[in-house]
């Protein structure tokens, strides 16, 4: 048995039935050219009839909310779900299917996954190859978003002609040397106290250098959030939105304004967000808050949560785009320069510390009109080369993350090849019109290329980074 760490357990106490604490992904993959009619059913059986049993992650199941234990009773049929769209099999019913699905808790009684493979969707473009989807969620205590991605690239392969003959949960390495890297390394409870005891110092010299810069706009505190209607209560109700965009055109925009891809992912996002609380008249006078998510991964494991996060001023209340992503820049580099001070186990102790209050405020509810941001923005590398499964295509693939009471909105995006997916996740009844957001993003996109177009064509210098 395996021990669940503080932030596994934090995803599994704060999970309620209007709040489920699973991700996903969906992705979408291209028939290969002269495939059987079958193809779909053939993949799908192939999964149903193997007896190759579930490997880690995948076999845990929870043993009493404190440790992982090898799950003996393995049902197929309970996570794998095969279902065909109606006509006209648009990517609207897809998200459609997807959101409802995306609501749904995990059985705790189980392993804590789903896999739905989804066909009968029609082709990108007319007379264009036709489409089958991909629909896996799993428990965010067994993975975090990097650990997520790795499963993926782990479970396709690199090559159109290499068969594919294990299930997805099931093909966690493709060689025997690469399984002890896939696992976590074990730790004596000794070495556990030891390193623990060890962050106490620099963790509270972080916390003290935190005092001297507030007042700092490039600092953000966890009082610093608005009262936005991003920051209702939520329903069960889910509604996913997606979108792929060509990623040359944000690292254009951040060779042109001397900044980071990252910052320009915030200050699109930041625009967009802008654009969409002007809208409903309930832009706020102060900046929204993002949750930035951090990879603390240093190694190939592929489960458990190693991240922490940093607290990023969008600037929500500049009209100007690039004052914002200035503002931006300096607010995430506050937090990437503390965290580079530290180890993983010190990150983590100063995020819990300093993040306390609002784990507390989402788990109890004791404040629902004060939270500590208004929305989490997460970006994860995904693979460069391209991906099959038995020879289809993977076309595109969408995060979908979680959202919480206080917190209606998640903005996910990963990388695929040239492309950067924009995958966000809302609660409909909460938020309405949150597709819009698709365009908006498109919009501010624009608006960012032409900005720092004409400031290049005028020989104008910006240096975010200063």
């Amino acid at each position: 048995m395996r021990l669940l760490t503080a932030v596994d357990q934090l995803f599994l106490l704060l999970e309620s039935r209007k709040q489920p604490m699973h991700v996903g992904g969906l992705f979408l993959f291209e028939l290969p050219e002269n495939a059987e009619s079958d193809f779909v059913y053939q993949l799908v059986k192939q999964m149903q009839d193997s007896d190759v049993p579930p490997s880690f992650p995948f076999n845990q199941v929870l043993e009493n909310l404190v440790f992982w234990k090898k799950d003996k009773n393995f049902d197929v049929e309970h996570h794998l779900h095969h279902v065909a769209l109606p006509n006209p099999g648009r990517v609207r019913e897809l998200l459609m299917y997807v959101s409802k699905e995306h609501g749904r808790l995990l059985d705790r009684a189980m392993p804590l996954w789903e896999c739905h493979v989804i066909e009968g969707i029609e082709p990108e473009v007319e007379g264009g190859p036709e489409r089958f989807a991909w629909y896996f969620k799993i428990h965010h205590s067994l993975v975090d978003g990097v650990a997520a991605m790795r499963l993926v690239q782990k479970s396709l392969s690199q090559s159109p002609t290499e068969p594919v003959t294990l299930p997805v949960w099931s093909l966690m390495a493709r060689h025997r040397t690469q399984v002890h890297a896939t696992q976590p390394a074990k730790r004596s409870i000794k070495h556990i106290l030891k390193e623990q005891v060890s962050t106490i110092k620099p963790v509270f010299t972080e916390l003290l250098d935190n005092a001297k810069n507030y007042g700092d706009d490039g600092f953000v505190g966890t009082f610093d959030a608005p009262m936005t209607i991003l920051n209702k209560r939520i329903s069960t109700s889910r509604r996913i939105a997606a979108q792929s965009y060509d990623i040359q055109r944000f690292n254009i925009i951040a060779e042109r304004l001397n900044t980071s891809k990252n910052d320009v992912v915030l200050a699109v996002c930041a625009g967009a967000l802008r654009r969409y609380l002007i809208s409903m008249d309930a832009l706020p006078s102060k900046p929204l808050i993002a949750f930035v998510p951090m990879s603390l991964r240093t190694d190939n494991s592929i489960s458990g949560n190693q991240l922490s996060f940093v607290l990023a001023n969008l600037g929500t209340h500049l009209d100007d785009p690039l004052r914002r992503i200035e503002l931006i820049h300096r607010s995430m580099n506050n937090g990437k320069r503390r965290f580079r001070r530290m180890n993983q186990a010190q990150v983590i102790n100063y995020s819990l510390i300093s993040y306390a209050w609002q784990g507390i405020n989402l788990a109890a509810g004791l404040f629902p009109k004060k939270q500590a941001f208004n929305l989490i923005i997460s970006n994860v590398p995904g693979s460069k080369k391209p991906l099959y499964w038995n020879g289809a295509r993977l076309q595109s693939l969408y995060p979908a993350s979680i959202v919480f009471n206080g917190q209606a909105m998640n903005i996910t995006l990963a990388s695929y090849l040239d492309k950067i997916e924009f995958g966000i996740t809302a609660c409909s009844k909460a938020l309405p019109h949150v597709q819009d957001m698709i365009q908006l993003i498109e919009d501010e996109l624009q608006l960012l290329e032409t900005t720092s177009k004409e400031l290049e064509f005028l020989g104008i210098t910006v240096n975010a980074k200063g």
